[in-house]
This record gives C-alpha cells, structure tokens and sequence, in this order.
C-alpha cells in the first residue's frame, strides 16, 4: 500500500525503484519483487524504468465510498447549511489525518481542507480526537517520536485529557492563524476511533458559537455511527 501511495502522489511522472527503496527505507530487491507483483495484477504499469499507475487502480477507487458517502455527506451538509462553515470528514492514517470528503458553504472566506493527503496529528482538532482516544501505549510511542521534549508532551497530554472528557477536540489558530477547528469522534460499535467529523472556519464567525456546534456535531456523529 505505500508503494502504492507513492506512484499514486507522483502523478504522471512516475517513481524508480531507487525512490521507492529510498522512501521507505527498505531493499531494492523486496522493492522490486512487490512491485514486479503489481504490475503483473494490474495495479501498476512499468515504463522507461519508472513505475506509475496501472488500469486496475480505478477498482479499487470505485469500490466502498459510494454506500459509505450516502451515510454521511447529507449529514455533512446539514451541517453547513445550519452554520455556514465547511464541515469535513477526517480519517485516521497511521499517524496522519486524511481527510477523505468536505462541503463548503458559499462564502468568500472559509476552510478549505486538501483532500487525501496525508497532514500531522497535532495541533488539529480531528488530529486530538484520535489521540485522546488511542491505545495507550501507542500514544506514548507516537509523544516520544513527535514530542520528545517531556515538559511539551505534558502540554499535549493534558489538553487531550480535555479532549477525552468533553469528547470534543478543539484548535483555536494552531495551525490556522485566526480559524476554530472543532471535532467530535465518530464511534461505531466497539471499534477504535478512526473517523472523526470537523467543522472550521473564521475564529470571527465560529467565536461563541462553539458550544451550539458541537451539539449538533455529535448528534451527526452519533447518526453515522449509528
């Protein structure tokens, strides 16, 4: 799967072996024996010594989010017609965030989130949800790589204490200078958290508000995971 994320995010310019063995630190040999296997399925296409996106790509694009997208994107833009603001479903990936959908309101200024494409845990509203809410020993693994400094993981460690009891995550200009990002996790069944709906946008219009949004946020939580 990373190599496959890869060739995928190089677009049309294609990855050499040497690239993938570099990138994720392992031998040309496993490189070129995972990779030999993916052009024979189909999932890559081999040329001029460079590995780029094969036809049997789109299977994979077309299978799952259909049934998936029609249990939340309504619920989504419920939430931006009541608020105005961009409201976005968020994944976690590793230790990454992806956000995998978003709807906009129609205004001039407001959050415009890239989609599918990996971004760091912290200091992101979705970003808190999911660690507040990981194993534990994974979180300390992930504190000691991300925050190596005991007095900052303190910081962090606290603020997801917040994030665990109110079960709301909340970043005030962070990571957007003068925006509010507000998430609440998705839970279904038993299952780890791993989805997460966030709402962003100006600290001047959200300002005050946060409280009445993230009511509504978990009732739409809640209505997915159900």
């Amino acid at each position: 799967m990373a190599i496959l994320e890869l060739v995928v995010a190089s677009n049309s310019r294609g990855v050499r072996l040497g690239d993938l063995a570099n990138a994720l630190d392992a031998p040309k040999s496993t490189m070129h024996a995972l990779s030999r296997g993916l052009v024979s399925t189909g999932y890559l296409r081999e040329a001029d010594g460079r590995y780029l996106v094969g036809p049997a790509i789109s299977s994979l694009l077309a299978v799952g989010p259909t049934t998936f997208q029609f249990a939340y994107r309504h619920i989504l833009t419920e939430l931006v017609e009541k608020w105005n603001e961009t409201a976005m479903l968020a994944t976690l990936v590793g230790e990454s965030i992806v956000y995998v959908d978003s709807v906009q309101p129609d205004v001039l200024i407001r959050a415009n989130p890239t989609l599918n494409k990996r971004i760091s845990l912290w200091p992101r509203s979705s970003g808190k949800v999911f660690l507040a809410h990981m194993e534990p020993k994974r979180l300390e693994a992930y504190l000691r790589r991300q925050h190596p400094d005991p007095a900052d993981a303190d910081l962090v460690r606290a603020e997801l204490d917040v994030t665990r009891s109110t079960g709301l995550g909340i970043n005030i200009g962070q990571s957007v200078a003068d925006h509010i990002g507000i998430a609440v996790p998705i839970r279904i069944g038993q299952s780890p958290v791993t989805t997460a709906i966030a709402i962003a946008g100006p600290k001047s219009r959200l300002d005050g508000h946060v409280d009445a949004i993230a009511s509504d946020m978990r009732n739409a939580a809640a209505a997915i995971g159900s």
